[in-house]
């Protein structure tokens, strides 16, 4: 497959602080089956046609993990291309609002600080993004 033919598609993450915890930031594990099997990577999805991305971040998490977010600041923006596709992710800033996450899109949730997801094995269009978090790069996250 040749980059010209590639898909490209928008996708939006959010990086959500454990209530109490500014430390902690949820993460989720991808379903056994299909793309990406079983990697790790920060909640979200894919921008349908005419949606906006804080848009788009609140109705993923409301399906994926029946939580209402109040969305922020957009804090990082990159571009990755897979065997596949192409994945254009933008991070935001983002606090639960209301319900308590659950699993019910992905195999696994957890808060973990960033040195604690560097362990995990994360889809390769995230692992810019969390290495800017490690290091301090992505700003203030209020």
């Amino acid at each position: 497959m040749t980059p010209e033919s590639r898909k490209t598609v928008r996708v939006v993450a959010a990086l959500i602080p454990q209530p109490g915890d500014g430390s902690r930031f949820l993460v989720q594990q991808r379903l056994p089956r299909g793309s990406r099997a079983l990697l790790w990577e920060f909640p979200g999805g894919k921008v349908e046609p005419g949606e906006s991305e804080p848009a788009a971040l609140a109705r993923e998490c409301q399906e994926e993990l029946d939580v209402q977010l109040q969305v922020g600041r957009r804090l990082w923006a990159g571009r990755h291309e897979y065997v596949d596709l192409t994945v254009e992710l933008v991070l935001y800033v983002a606090r639960l609002v209301s319900g308590e996450p659950k699993p019910l899109g992905s195999s696994a949730l957890a808060f973990l600080t960033p040195a604690e997801m560097q362990a995990l094995p994360f889809c390769e269009a995230d692992i810019p993004l969390l290495a800017d978090l490690v290091e301090g790069r992505l700003g203030p996250l209020e």
